[in-house]
């Protein structure tokens, strides 16, 4: 929700480390990305002031994969990996596509060698590698 926003910063800045301001990543969510679908769900501690793990995800549709949920950002802080914070996030995104009536789940990953541990994840959840993605700045 609009008002919790800032508490996905510290873990979505570990991935998305150009956002440096807090303000203007809570409003980019917030007037621009939600109003495109675009949900936030995050994994917290008791006591914890944000979350250590975040998932930034959209609903859409396309002829290739019909309706399907899109997984825009998964990020956890660096002192809180490894503690199954990012697997969690998958196995509850992929009910809640399941409970949305997609037919598949989706994520686009980096393909440096600092992703490599994300890698492994995405395939230990039963992620497979089905495309290659191409992009070209304008």
């Amino acid at each position: 929700m609009p008002p919790d926003t800032a508490l996905a910063f510290p873990a979505m800045r570990a991935l998305r480390t150009h956002y440096e301001d807090e303000s203007a990543f809570v409003e980019r969510i917030d007037t621009v990305q939600r109003a495109e679908g675009y949900r936030l769900v995050g994994v917290f501690e008791d006591e914890r002031s944000h979350a250590l793990a975040v998932a930034g995800f959209r609903v859409g549709h396309m002829l290739a994969w019909g309706r399907f949920l899109y997984v825009d950002d998964l990020s956890t802080l660096a002192e809180a990996r490894r503690r199954g914070y990012g697997r969690l996030l998958l196995d509850w995104l992929a009910e809640e596509a399941r409970r949305l009536d997609c037919e598949q789940l989706h994520l686009d990953s980096g393909v440096a060698p600092d992703r490599y541990d994300a890698h492994r994840l995405y395939l230990n959840t039963g992620l497979a590698i089905t495309s290659h993605h191409f992009a070209r700045k304008l």
